[in-house]
This record gives C-alpha cells, structure tokens and sequence, in this order.
C-alpha cells in the first residue's frame, strides 16, 4: 500500500522549495495536504538560513483548488461551505502575503480555483508557457475566494476580473502575463531553472529590506497616500537600522570607488 506524501519540502541553500504532490488529482487539496502545507510553511519561517520560498506543483498541474471529492453530500443533504476557508484557505493566503521573505511561484500547470489564487498570493508568479489560470468556481455556482475577488480587480482591473470571475474561462499564461496578472511567462522546459535563479538571487539578497517592501506593498492596499508616505517614512527608518543596509552601502561604495578608479587608469 503506497503512502500519499501530499507535500514535498526540498531544503536548499538560502532557501525552500514546498512542492504540491497529489499529481493524480492535479495537486487538488483535500485536509491531509492542508495540513502538511501548513507544517511545511512553518518550518521553512522558522528557519532562520531560510531567505526565500518556492512553491511549485508536481506533475502537469500546479493546483486545481478543493478535491471536490472531500464536499460530496450524501443524498438529501447539504453541504454548507466556508470552514473550509476559516480553517486552511484564508488563513494560507494571509500567511504567504506575511512572510518575511519573498515567495516565488511555479506555476508548472493548470492553476483552478483556489489553486489560482493561492498562486497570486504569492510575491511573484512564474508560469511555463503551458499553464492557465481558471476562476472555474461560476461553472459550479461559486464565487472566487481564497482572495480571488480582491486580487483580480486590483491586478487586471475590474473588467477583466468580472469577465474572468464569471465566465471562467482559462487564461492562458503568455496572455496572464500581457494582462500583468503574473510576473512572467517562460518556455517550459525554463521554469525551475527560472524560479531556482530567482529564489538564489533572494537569498543573497538583504532579506529584512525585502521583509519591509512586502509590508510596504501589502499597507498599500487600504491606505490614503499621506498614511502610505507615514508607512514609508517609518520603514525606512527601520530598514537604515538593519545590517542589510550598512553592508549594502559599504558594498555599493567599493564598487563605485571600484569604477572610478578603474576609469581613471
């Protein structure tokens, strides 16, 4: 009898890859891979040589959301939905927008439902030229959720979102990435190598001044601008308090003094 390992952690140098790992059901989620994803997110933040998170899908699909199987009523009755969104989706998308470090997405496959807007709760999406992202929850009486009617409008504007919530249809990723839903669309056979350089780039990067844009970005969404420029004033101030800045000015000196020299010759 094989076991199901419904998620894959993979400890890298300065950073995780989290792997989706139910491929014979498109990655869909049922509670035994809620559970280990949440596990897997708490270990990788509290390790503190991790600096960057990569969350992927294993085989053709990145996630199609809810494993439709674990909501089946029995006849006469109802199955009345929203705990599942109190107790794993909602509380899945506000801790990928918190993190203290940035959150790549390889969105490998088709990306449905809840598993689309999980890929956007993440800081950037990379997606292979295959995949497609689907709000499919009209196509059985739903509305988007796990932050799906507020990330829509605000990335794509709220024509584009009304069409994508209520037609659900799939968009293509070279299109998702026209739109400015994603970060970017690549070949393929380039999306792990894509996504591993950015995860490397993360983590030699000066991750506490990283932790304070995502606040930053993250404020942006409900605040005036006069609180926005309050916000950045005071993180600005906490970010020229972090080691990442002092070295990150003594490395950019030295490289300047550097080329000037190097000009001077």
């Amino acid at each position: 009898m094989t076991i199901e390992t419904p998620i894959l952690a993979d400890i890298r140098t300065g950073y995780r890859v989290i792997t989706l790992n139910r491929p014979d059901k498109l990655n869909a989620f049922n509670e035994s891979m809620h559970q280990a994803l949440r596990r897997a997110i708490e270990d990788a933040e509290a390790d503190e040589n991790c600096r960057a998170l990569l969350l992927t899908g294993a085989g053709r699909g990145f996630c199609t959301g809810q494993d439709l199987n674990d909501r089946l009523a029995r006849p006469g009755q109802t199955v009345v939905l929203g705990g599942a969104l109190e107790a794993h989706y909602n509380p899945l998308v506000r801790k990928l927008r918190s993190l203290p470090f940035p959150v790549v997405a390889a969105v490998n496959g088709v990306a449905a439902g809840a598993g689309c807007n999980i890929a956007l709760a993440c800081d950037i999406v990379l997606a292979a030229r295959s995949a497609s992202f689907i709000q499919s929850f009209a196509r059985v009486g739903l509305i988007p959720d796990s932050g799906g009617t507020w990330y829509l409008p605000r990335l794509i504007g709220d024509a584009r979102a009304r069409g994508l919530a209520m037609l659900a249809e799939p968009l293509p990723a070279e299109k998702a990435e026209q739109w400015g839903l994603i970060w970017k669309c690549v070949d393929d056979e380039a999306l792990a190598n894509e996504a591993q350089k950015l995860c490397e780039h993360f983590a030699a990067a000066p991750t506490q001044g990283l932790a304070l844009i995502k606040q930053a970005l993250n404020a942006s969404a409900t605040n005036t601008l006069d609180a926005q420029l309050d916000l950045e004033r005071d993180l600005q101030r906490a970010a020229s308090l972090t080691p990442d800045y002092s070295e990150g000015v003594r490395a950019f000196m030295e490289k300047q003094q550097a080329n000037f020299t190097g000009r001077r010759k």
